[in-house]
């Protein structure tokens, strides 16, 4: 199973297991990351999932769609490397990822 290492605003790293197809997001939740309150659920309609990911990995995953970048749009600490956590499913190429909680979430 990969290992996935969220990291919160204050620097406190969670290193988790992540099931294969499950969501970044949904990994964190079941892990109990602060940070991540999800408040849609997944459905991609809030960005309070909102996570920077590991830009050694942005390649290893699909690029954003117009909903998702449109949410990312209205989150205040936007970074190149922004990324709806929701939106990224748990892959093996995953392996080892940093994502980072931004502090307007933690």
């Amino acid at each position: 199973m990969p290992k996935i290492i969220y990291v919160e605003a204050n620097g406190t790293r969670h290193v988790v297991e992540a099931p294969i197809g499950l969501s970044l997001m949904q990994v964190a939740r079941d892990n109990m990351v602060p940070g991540i309150p999800a408040d849609c659920g997944g459905a991609c309609s809030c960005a309070t999932c909102h996570g920077y990911i590991e830009e050694s990995f942005l390649d290893r995953i699909d690029a954003a769609d117009e909903t998702e970048d449109g949410l990312l749009s209205s989150a205040p600490d936007r970074r190149p490397n922004s990324r709806l956590t929701c939106q990224i499913l748990v892959v093996p190429a995953l392996d080892g990822l940093t994502v980072e909680v931004p502090a307007t979430q933690g």
